[in-house]
Formats: C-alpha cells, structure tokens, sequence
C-alpha cells in the first residue's frame, strides 16, 4: 500500500486583527519558534510560513500581519499579504479575542467576507486562559450561533490549551494531496530572514513609540562557518536620525544590549554560536519607498504606488 494513500495536505492562513495571538499560536502549533512575538501590534510584517508534518499529513501555515485600515505603503503591503493568504488557503482561522467578546473587528469581518461559504473557515476564540468555563461556553454558542463558521474552537495559545484539538480540526478539513513541502522542514524562508525577524523582534520588545514602526533589518552577510561562529552583519534602518541617536544610546550601551539578546535568539533557533554585528543607518522615508522595500525583503507589485 502507499503510505501516502490517503494524505492530507494543506495551507492554513492564520488571520485576525494585530496582537490577538497569531504568531504565538503558529509557534505553539509548530513545537517551536519561527515567527516573531511581541506585546505591541503589528510585529509581524511579512506572510511567515511554517510547516507541520506528520505521518498522514501536512498543514503549511500563513501566518499573517494584523489586519488594520493601512496609513503607509508599507502597511498597504502588509495588507496585500494577508489577502493573498487567504486566496491561497484550503482553509481560513480567523482568530479572536476572547476577552473582547470573541468578536472579530469590522475589518477583519471584510477580509473574510468573500470567503464566507466558499472555504472552510474555523472562528479560534484565543486567550480563554483569562475567562471563566462558563462565559466561554457562551461565548462558542453565540459564535456558532452565526452559521458562518465550519467550526469555533476555544483556546489558549500561550498556555497551549486546546492547540491539538485545532490542528486536528484542521486536518478532517484539509484535502487529499501528497505533500507540499519536505518533511523535515518547519518553513521555507531561510535562516538570514529568521535572524533579521529576531532583531527586529528585540526591537520591539525595546523601544517604545515610534522606534519599532520606523525601523526595518537588513542582513548584509550572513556567512556560516564549518568551524567556529555564525558571522551575521546587520544594519538598523531607521528613517531619522533622533531614532538612530535612541537605539545606538549613549555610548552605544543600547546598541550593545540589543544585540546581545538578538544574539541569544538567534543562537537559539540555528542551534549553533553567532557572531552577530549590528549597525544603524538613516534611510528617510524608506517606508512609503518601494525601492528601499524591496531592498529590505518586502515585496512590492511594480507600478502600483499604493
């Protein structure tokens, strides 16, 4: 018999509005970190993609940048990522605040609407760990209540609660299909973009105000080793250059700390020593300029200005 007779494989974007939990639920549901986690909105910027295989079967994740009302070409972009995973999903979870209601916000009920009845969709009721059991079951009935989910599942991402329960949801959904990707992969982006993830990561856990939102990495090399270190050169794009005096610090004191724990991260995920080297460097701007985006790994349709 072939053993991948009755495979299931799939793609599985994850949406919702900024900060309901997106990334912490991929990296639960992966076993293992790969998107970046913050307590600010609108940390993750670009569609990360992982992948969870099993014996009988494969869900490749989208996890998406918080859908808003966008100011900036940049946020235009992010938005575009969003849409194009839901465009290109098997099946949609839209996640929501569980202790706002359980209620998703009016934009993200317009990204999802012309998918309604035409893929499945699962409503996540995400952080249930604040709530208690009764309110929650009332919750899920009002939900289902609605007729426009497959299915509402209660969980916590962050305590991992319930996170089983939804993938396996997920996989009575997903289709027949050999699998998309390696097995022993968890995502397709190589590890120069998973460092400059985990830079800007400590960027936000850092630095308040604007600082996080203006500033964009740039891996300038990133050189394995057989032997000896990871070498990593990275510059801090900022767009003026009070940003630049703020993250450097006084006598590069802030600079040093920042990159000692973006070292620790990256060392982590690549499981091998890091000589990480970081500089910073004013690009005025660069967040309404498609050229500097694409420079920096964010990816622009040509010819559209908006």
């Amino acid at each position: 018999m072939d053993p991948k007779e009755h495979y299931k494989a799939g793609y599985a974007a994850l949406i919702g509005e900024p900060n309901v939990g997106k990334s912490t639920l991929l990296n639960a549901l992966l076993k293992q970190k790969i998107s970046i986690v913050a307590n600010k909105p609108q940390t993750t910027r670009q569609r990360v993609l992982g992948i969870a295989s099993a014996e009988s079967y494969q869900i490749v994740f989208l996890d998406t940048p918080g859908i808003i009302e966008p100011k900036y070409m940049l946020q235009r972009e992010m938005m575009k990522h969003s849409c194009r995973a839901l465009e290109e999903a098997d099946v949609i979870v839209a996640l929501a605040d569980a202790y706002n209601e359980g209620k998703l916000p009016d934009v993200v009920q317009s990204a999802l609407a012309p998918f309604v009845r035409k893929k499945p969709i699962l409503l996540v009721l995400n952080k249930i760990d604040l709530l208690e059991n009764p309110a929650i079951e009332h919750l899920v009935q009002k939900q289902i209540e609605t007729g426009i989910y497959d299915g509402v599942l209660p969980l916590s991402a962050l305590k991992k609660k319930n996170v089983d329960t939804l993938e396996q949801a997920l996989v009575h959904l997903m289709p027949e299909h050999p699998p998309y990707y390696p097995e022993d992969i968890a995502s397709e982006h190589p590890e120069r973009f998973f460092a400059a993830e985990f830079i800007r990561e400590k960027i936000f856990e850092k630095f308040s105000e604007e600082i996080p939102y203006a500033t964009a990495v740039d891996i300038r090399e990133f050189k394995e080793r057989e032997t000896g270190k990871t070498y990593i050169n990275a510059d801090i794009v900022v767009e003026r250059d009070s940003q630049k005096g703020i993250l450097i610090g006084k006598n590069g004191l802030a600079l040093k700390t920042l990159g000692q724990s973006a070292r620790k991260e990256i060392e982590l995920f690549l499981q091998h020593p890091v000589f990480l080297e970081l500089h910073v460097t004013v690009r005025k701007g660069w967040r309404d300029n498609p050229a500097m985006m694409q420079r920096f790994g964010y990816r622009v349709e040509e010819g559209k200005k908006s």
